[in-house]
């Protein structure tokens, strides 16, 4: 017997019943874990590290920088007014949260997009709850080629370009298999 009910075979509006395993697997087995690596590292981080302290990893590659953000992603409205930044970024981050875990509940079973949402879902959490308990959100992965250097980032950063990505790639999967159905 599994741990999870079966849900019920009857339909309700016309729509299959929601499968609440899969819900579960991508939650429990991607966003939770993934939420927990980005907020332990940036503990980790913020207490062993000075700000802008820089530990080279792979030397003029790859570097531990400590760093916080204000802003979005690449520093975006870094530069507003603090009071329109956090409104406008939480209530930015929630709607995403709140429509990322509907779609996720919507899904009928685990897919290259459900994988993908649950990752976005993860990133979006881990950076809101930096805002919340920081205002400020931990970034400290930095990759470079000696002086030329990508904007700094962090594991929930990772996590949404990964997701972003999978979304893409799933499009062109998805109108690859509609043409030659057709």
């Amino acid at each position: 017997m599994s741990a999870f009910p079966e849900p019920a075979m009857a339909e309700v509006g016309g729509k299959p019943p929601r499968n609440w395993r899969a819900f579960a697997m991508l939650v429990g087995l991607i966003t939770i874990p993934l939420i927990a690596v980005d907020q332990l590292s940036k503990i980790y981080i913020s207490n062993h590290m000075m700000m802008y302290e820089s530990i080279p990893i792979i030397p003029n590659w790859f570097d531990i920088t400590y760093t916080q953000n204000p802003g979005a992603a690449f520093s975006m409205f870094a530069n507003f007014p603090p009071v329109f930044r956090t409104v406008f970024l939480f209530a930015l981050s929630a709607t995403a949260i709140v429509v990322l875990l509907v779609m996720i509940a919507q899904t009928d079973e685990i897919s290259l997009i459900s994988v993908a949402f649950a990752l976005v879902l993860a990133g979006a959490s881990g950076n809101l709850i930096d805002r919340a308990i920081r205002g400020r959100v931990i970034d400290f992965i930095r990759v470079h080629y000696f002086d030329a250097s990508y904007p700094i980032f962090n594991v929930a950063d990772s996590a949404i370009t990964i997701g972003v990505i999978l979304i893409i790639l799933s499009t062109f999967f998805s109108k690859k298999e509609t043409s030659t159905a057709s």
